[in-house]
């Protein structure tokens, strides 16, 4: 944006009447983080915080509700006139699953290509790859002591 001579004259007069920055950008159809640029070059007297307030002025509290004294439900005996039913499961236990056996998951070729697939050998137990596979997938760490000697 660029500042003219009528459009500073008319933000040093909407900033004289008291106006927030926020409509003043309004009426000048421009941010009002420009606005707030703009007065702060022309050294324009700055403005009271709307947050702060001078020590003079506090404004009053409000006074916070009384609590209530004492128990604000009934006894829990009162509300149980008959003793609570034991519940039964519905559902029987679930057996437990025997462990299946997987196949290999180590890509072959490209994805998105007819070529593609999977190599579903016999997984290692606990791995996703079969041994060929997990050989290559999982390395072991060197200890950097070896390095040394």
């Amino acid at each position: 944006m660029e500042w003219t001579d009528d459009s500073i004259a008319r933000l040093r007069s909407l900033w004289a009447e008291g106006l927030s920055t926020a409509e003043i950008g309004r009426r000048l159809n421009i941010s009002k983080n420009a606005v707030v640029g703009k007065a702060h070059r022309l050294n324009l007297p700055a403005r009271p915080s709307p947050i702060r307030r001078s020590t003079g002025e506090t404004a009053p509290r409000p006074v916070a509700p009384k609590r209530t004294q004492g128990p604000t439900l009934p006894p829990l005996s009162a509300s149980v006139s008959q003793p609570v039913p034991v519940l039964r499961a519905i559902m029987p236990a679930p057996k437990p699953q025997q462990p299946r056996a997987t196949p290999c998951c180590w890509p072959i070729g490209e994805p998105g290509k007819p070529s593609f697939h999977f190599c579903n050998a016999a997984a290692v137990s606990g791995k996703p790859y079969c041994e060929d596979h997990a050989a290559i997938a999982y390395v072991r760490v060197r200890d950097k002591r070896e390095d040394v000697a």
